[in-house]
């Protein structure tokens, strides 16, 4: 009987459920949106129960739709929306509260008390984060400050915590695992990412009860079996990690130095730093990638906030675009933006400016500029930023990065792949499977339970479709690097004066 691997993808905006073949190859795929709650404004909450019920119909789905059954799958691996947090009743698995997102900020005024306290040094020690609403320990502390009861029952051991990924494991074996992976802890603000257990300390900082967290496992090993009820067929469970390292594993950045960047509505790159943490001197983030076969590899996270964004803004509010993909040809019917810069800070600046005065800005408009015009600079302030981040990753691991793997919605977009490789001076390749947050789910489970050999057999799989090769020519590009870096400092000027 032909064996696949079932990924779950339980995403921020829907779940999805992926089968995958020993070729890498996706042989079916379903999806589902859930309901997003705003109660007030800085506020982002999930139902849990619609969660899990559209992450199991809609792995149902998958398995139904090619006439196969539980017994044709070798293994489910997780990826998960990450930093979001669930509470539930140990006895009934009924949450004592929604979901609370990880966009979710109304945490943040609690975080800058932390801050005002001095621990900032202390906590990023400790979990190679920076003190933000964004992680989970004060989402968590919310809840048992503000649910009656929440704070008494967490004490006696009657609560459960976990992770999205958590969640789905406890209700994919009816509440026999309570479990979650070294990814995913790595995010909480509760985990020590050099001792590889909760932290005490932390704990008592956030006054958060140890009895509620999971135990903390590999990324890749066999943790237990779904519930016969589900697939008609005991299953293993045995693959976990947060998105963005399921991608970064998915894009086989398996040795140090190597680094993914997902375009995406932002951007996340992350680079494999290799099996120690080196704590980042210009505020990106240390996070674990994953942990196989007993060792832990590292990795350092740095975020564009608007990328894809800047496309849907030029597409909604301006409307010069009719559709996103209409944008590539708007922007190559120029040569250049002729010295029009766009700034999408729209949500302020992130690394290494973090402005959070910061507004969306064009400069160097003239009377010849245009709409396309306009929109190769949306489409380049993209590469800029990205650019921003990757020359911080090289400065904290000292490393020089030789290429940088793509993956996300925008990769498509041949006109921003190009720019981004001749502003970087570094090849940058685009794979043949973009979905490579599911594949590198299932890669994890499927190394577990021998489906695939070593990471060698998987690497065999990874196949590139385009390597875009910067440009020679580099006097027009380092001339719009200069005007790139003279385009923010006129925003950083501006942000800074009084109203």
């Amino acid at each position: 009987m032909e064996q696949y691997i079932l990924a779950l993808d339980q995403g921020t905006t829907s779940s999805r459920a992926v089968i995958t073949n020993k070729k890498g190859e996706i042989i079916s795929i379903a999806h589902k949106e859930f309901t997003q709650y705003f109660p007030k404004p800085g506020w982002v909450e999930h139902d849990p129960v619609e969660i899990w019920s559209t992450q199991a119909g809609i792995a149902a789905e998958a398995v139904a739709k090619k006439g196969l059954s539980g017994k044709n799958i070798a293994a489910i691996g997780i990826t998960n929306q990450r930093e979001t947090i669930v509470v539930w009743d140990r006895k009934t698995g009924k949450p004592i509260y929604n979901a609370i997102v990880w966009q979710d900020k109304r945490t943040a005024e609690y975080c800058d008390q932390l801050k005002m306290k001095g621990k900032e040094s202390f906590i990023r020690k400790k979990t190679g984060l920076v003190i933000d609403a964004y992680f989970s320990a004060s989402k968590l502390k919310w809840i048992l400050d503000n649910i009656e009861g929440a704070k008494d029952r967490a004490q006696k051991g009657e609560l459960a915590f976990g992770t999205i990924d958590s969640w789905i494991v406890w209700n994919l074996t009816h509440g026999q695992l309570h479990i979650t992976d070294v990814s995913n802890a790595s995010r909480t603000m509760l985990f020590n990412i050099n001792t590889l257990q909760w932290d005490n300390e932390l704990l008592e900082l956030f006054d958060i009860p140890k009895s509620m967290l999971p135990e903390v496992k590999q990324s890749s090993e066999i943790y237990g079996y779904t519930h016969p009820n589900l697939f008609a067929h005991k299953i293993p469970i045995a693959g976990i990690a947060g998105d963005q390292q399921a991608a970064l594993f998915g894009q086989m950045c398996t040795q140090p130095g190597m680094v993914k960047n997902t375009y995406g509505t932002g951007c996340f790159m992350l680079m494999n730093i290799g099996e120690k943490p080196v704590i980042s001197q210009n505020n990106l983030l240390t996070t674990i990638a994953w942990k196989i076969n007993n060792k832990t590899y590292y990795a350092l996270e740095g975020s564009v906030f608007i990328a894809g964004a800047v496309v849907q803004w030029l597409r909604d509010s301006l409307k010069i675009i009719s559709r996103s993909g209409d944008i590539e040809k708007l922007a190559a019917s120029v040569k250049s933006t002729e010295g029009v810069y766009f700034v999408p800070a729209f949500a302020g600046l992130s690394a290494p400016y973090w402005n959070q005065q910061a507004k969306g800005t064009i400069w160097g408009l003239t009377r010849g500029s245009t709409d396309a015009h306009i929109a190769r600079a949306a489409l380049e302030s993209i590469a800029y930023q990205t650019m921003d981040i990757l020359k911080l990753m090289e400065a904290d691991s000292k490393i020089n990065i030789q290429e940088l793997r793509v993956d996300g919605g925008a990769t498509v977009n041949n006109l921003l792949m190009q720019f981004q490789a001749d502003v970087l001076n570094t090849v940058t390749v685009r794979p043949k499977v973009i979905e490579t947050t599911v594949s590198g789910a299932a890669y994890l489970a499927g190394l577990a339970v021998g489906y695939w050999k070593n990471l060698q057999e998987i690497q065999q799989i990874w196949k590139s479709d385009i390597h875009f090769i910067p440009s020679t020519k580099r006097d027009e590009i380092e001339k719009g690097i200069s005007g790139w870096a003279k385009a923010i400092n006129a925003l950083q000027y501006w942000s800074q004066l009084p109203n």
